[in-house]
């Protein structure tokens, strides 16, 4: 008798969990040409993985690596680079004192504009490639996927 396992691998080429993580790649590459294009060759996509859980008006250490699924320590790591970047800076958390709240530095808000703008492109290059109609469906259906999933405080302009 045949168990699952040795009845054949297709399903792991085709399974939507493996298609999405590849789209992801994808379009996360291209996003990181793009950076480098605009002058921002360091840019890793560690660097997208602080960033992307960092709140504009700062969060804290423990709140960035829950929101990236990552231990405190590796986080630390993290923002230390991000530090040694000049992305990010750590300062006094004005309701907790002993705590520190990481924020994005000068340079790191211009980083953040070219790496919306890296978006922007990669997102109208998909578009372009996929269709109007299937980029739509693709956006309204994944938002709605995964809308408890959001870990970034909702902006303004959302």
């Amino acid at each position: 008798m045949k168990t699952k396992a040795k009845q054949g691998s297709a399903w792991r080429h085709g399974n939507i969990g493996r298609l999405l993580n590849n789209g992801v790649r994808r379009f996360e590459g291209r996003v990181l040409e793009l950076m480098e294009e605009a002058g921002y060759s360091q840019t890793r996509i560690a660097h997208v993985n602080l960033t992307r859980n960092l709140d504009v008006e700062g969060t804290r250490l423990t709140e960035l690596a829950r929101r990236a699924s990552m231990s405190k320590q590796a986080m630390g790591e993290l923002v230390e680079l991000c530090e040694t970047m000049k992305l990010v800076t750590r300062v006094a958390d004005p309701s907790d004192g002993r705590a520190r709240i990481i924020k994005f530095t000068q340079p790191g808000l211009q980083w953040l504009d070219a790496f919306r703008a890296a978006v922007d492109v990669a997102e109208g290059e998909m578009r372009k490639e996929l269709g109007a109609a299937a980029m739509d469906t693709l956006t309204k259906a994944l938002a709605v996927y995964g809308a408890n999933f959001d870990t970034l405080n909702a902006p303004e302009d959302r």
